[in-house]
């Protein structure tokens, strides 16, 4: 196992690594109702979970069902890994999932009700029966495991379920995330038979699909909070400038990590300056 860390760090995508830990802070921010919330043994256990177990777990699933696949996919030549047969990667994702387990005593229940929505989508986008990935639409609406985190956070500090234009807000927005990382595995996951709501609306179409989705991300957050809506606007552009200025999707997927830990970093920095000042 020692010797396997590097590809197993590697297989757990670091880059990626905030889009399930970062829901985490944001959500702790949100629903805390003192600063005294912010720092507890089981915020902290969640926080630590999400940043690597549950990385481990997602994208173990993810590789193992889609190692026939990766064969024809460029990203895992390079940042990324193709799994390998090696049955360490099996127990590793096994031990992570079961980490989490370990939580389930101290959550209440509506914070249980997102960590099992998460493990159910988590796994299901993947492995069989349902393989969401490899459905069109469902491959985006699955992608609201990537919230679960956030308010499972909300809901173990604040006692009760976040507000529902917020979970609306965050799904939107997972949906076009997700749907646009599919945009530079077109091409392999068309040539593999693989059917993903990129491959269905082809290219251009995908980011508008995105845009729509964002926008209707913003507004949601907008209806909740004017600067929340203002805050999440900015993906619009973004995305309109990547598909009008010609720019390689391939490259630009790489920016979203440096772009959502800004806006992630902003979005928690106004949930504790809310917290502090009031």
């Amino acid at each position: 196992m020692p010797g396997r860390l590097p590809y197993l760090l590697k297989l757990s995508r670091p880059r990626f690594w905030l889009y399930l830990a970062g829901p985490v802070a944001v959500g702790v921010a949100y629903g805390a109702t003192s600063t005294d919330d912010l720092f507890t043994p089981t915020t902290l256990a969640l926080f630590a979970f999400f940043l690597l177990p549950a990385n481990v777990l997602l994208y173990g699933v993810n590789d193992v069902f889609d190692s026939e696949v990766d064969e024809e996919n460029p990203k895992k030549a390079g940042k990324e890994v193709r799994f390998d047969g090696d049955r360490t990667v099996l127990w590793a994702v096994g031990l992570s999932a079961l980490s989490g387990l370990f939580l389930v005593p101290f959550l209440p229940l509506e914070s249980l009700v997102w960590l099992a929505g998460f493990y159910v989508l988590g796994v299901q986008y993947s492995a069989p029966p349902f393989r969401f990935k490899t459905t069109p639409l469902l491959d985006s609406v699955s992608n609201g495991l990537y919230l679960m985190p956030g308010a499972a956070a909300y809901a173990a500090v604040a006692g009760g379920h976040p507000p529902l234009l917020a979970v609306a807000g965050a799904w939107f927005w997972t949906m076009a995330m997700h749907t646009f990382s599919a945009i530079p595995d077109i091409g392999p996951d068309r040539r593999a038979g693989i059917r993903t709501t990129a491959t269905l609306l082809g290219e251009s179409r995908t980011y508008a699909y995105c845009a729509g989705c964002w926008a209707l991300a913003a507004l949601s957050f907008a209806l909740l909070d004017p600067r929340l809506g203002a805050l999440f606007s900015v993906y619009v552009p973004f995305v309109a400038l990547i598909a009008l200025s010609g720019i390689d999707v391939a490259r630009a997927y790489w920016w979203f990590p440096a772009l959502n830990t800004v806006v992630g970093a902003l979005l928690t920095m106004g949930g504790l300056w809310v917290l502090v000042h009031g």
